[in-house]
């Protein structure tokens, strides 16, 4: 099992920065971050936190730190619908409508869908069902032969968006689990993705149904100072169109909806 020392030391060298570094930003000594690192000092809890907080740790990993070093855990994971975070989901509820009549979805760390809006629903139309029980995840839905993949045009390419976007997450924050799901979907395939044209604003997810181009490209929004792991752990994905035409076919859908 990890000391406190260790475990700080991984994050540190994680985040490629020097006990200087570490200790400059924490104003602290480099002759303390060594002697924590080491073990030769144990660390109070507010040092592990003021020392986490300067490695960016994620507030699940934040705990695991302070179990560690022998403290209880100072940030609660109180699930989304319940009582407790009523006020950040109704928020997150009003982002989603607002977003309409574009798709705009919640995924969590493992990029399992947690809530979306009415305009994420028709792309869903003919998913197999087992790819839409709960968790309903994102990659799995979008990669998989059953799924949204014999619909996205630039598939290639996309696939190389989202290895490079979750090998960077991982980099951040590992995640076994979310590991597994980027070697089984997201491994390196021979096809070259294309190059976007340079007119392109982001590079989007182009799908095809029934003889219709969509052009997507996506946001990603956060919380800016989360205290809950929950929190800390979801990011809402807006999706908008890239040319006028995909625009029209969602204010047209719009607008047929509520005729």
């Amino acid at each position: 099992m990890h000391t406190v020392g260790e475990l700080l030391r991984q994050w540190r060298r994680r985040r490629r920065l020097s006990q200087l570094d570490l200790a400059i930003a924490a104003d602290v000594s480099a002759r303390h971050v060594s002697l924590v690192e080491t073990g030769r000092s144990n660390p109070s809890a507010d040092m592990i936190l003021r020392l986490a907080d300067q490695l960016d740790v994620p507030l699940r990993e934040r705990n695991r730190l302070l179990l560690v070093g022998g403290f209880a855990p100072r940030y609660a994971e109180r699930p989304l619908d319940g009582d407790g975070l009523a006020a950040a989901r109704d928020a997150v509820a009003r982002v989603l409508r607002a977003h309409e009549p574009y798709p705009a979805l919640v995924i969590d760390r493992r990029w399992n869908i947690v809530m979306s809006n009415r305009a994420v629903d028709p792309f869903l139309a003919g998913v197999a069902p087992d790819l839409l029980r709960p968790p309903i995840n994102m990659v799995r839905l979008g990669l998989d032969p059953r799924g949204l993949a014999p619909h996205i045009v630039n598939l290639a390419e996309v696939r190389a968006l989202l290895r490079g976007r979750i090998t960077r997450q991982l980099a951040v924050a590992p995640d076994p689990e979310l590991a597994a799901i980027c070697e089984e979907l997201l491994a390196p395939g021979s096809e070259e993705a294309g190059h976007p044209a340079e007119s392109e604003i982001a590079v989007p997810m182009i799908f095809r149904f029934g003889g219709r181009e969509l052009r997507l490209f996506s946001t990603t929004t956060t919380f800016g100072t989360p205290m809950d792991i929950t929190l800390d752990e979801v990011a809402v994905e807006s999706y908008y169109p890239a040319d006028a035409e995909s625009a029209a076919h969602f204010t047209a859908s719009d607008a047929h909806a509520e005729a």
